[in-house]
């Protein structure tokens, strides 16, 4: 069986090397080491977005992940094998739309997310970073919209690390935890990106 050090490691680094073992090995068995629940959380979503059973053990304060891999990792993912369409993806990077005057840009941002669930065809995913990350916390004006668009299956991500710098992970109200792994991903996977 592998094993992945990946103590002491800041985010995106435990996901990039389980990505790069996973690569590496047909199938089978792959454990990883962590030292932190951010992180196994962050492999806990990767792991199953590639299909791979997920198990998790600690012992000493270090976390012994436990990944099997049994099919095959999934493909390029800007077109949806159900309709043909290309993925769009919303990337809001603050929580203020332009720059000049931040309460006319928070607006602006409001009125923004309100037109997205206007929309007829709506995006398949929006990831929040940076100031953004604060418009999926309880207590925004946006969370509304954000609740409403993803009850209409857009996928709301937000980054973990920005929630923890900005002290709101446990006021997220919307969406899933996310990492700068998946977010580069997403954008990566993208057929259309929209950057308001």
């Amino acid at each position: 069986m592998r094993q992945i050090n990946a103590i002491g490691d800041a985010c995106p680094l435990p996901v990039i090397k389980t990505k790069k073992g996973l690569a590496e090995i047909e199938q089978g068995q792959l454990e990883v080491l962590v030292d932190n629940e951010t992180a196994v959380q962050n492999i806990r979503r990767f792991a199953a977005s590639q299909g791979c059973q997920f198990d998790v053990s600690q012992q000493d304060g270090i976390f012994h992940i436990l990944l099997l891999k049994e099919t095959p990792q999934p493909g390029d993912s800007s077109v949806n094998s159900e309709t043909g369409a290309v993925q769009t993806v919303v990337v809001l990077s603050s929580d203020t739309m332009g720059t000049g005057d931040d309460e006319l840009g928070r607006i602006l941002m409001k009125g923004f997310l309100f037109t997205l669930t206007q929309l007829d065809v709506l995006p398949d995913v929006i990831l929040l970073y940076n100031t953004g990350a604060k418009l999926a916390a309880k207590g925004s004006a946006s969370l509304t919209d954000l609740i409403s668009l993803e009850k209409s299956g857009v996928a709301v991500m937000t980054c973990g690390t920005c929630l923890n710098h900005f002290g709101i992970t446990e006021q997220l109200g919307v969406g899933e935890v996310t990492n700068m792994y998946r977010i580069v991903e997403e954008m990566r996977d993208a057929g259309r990106i929209i950057r308001p």
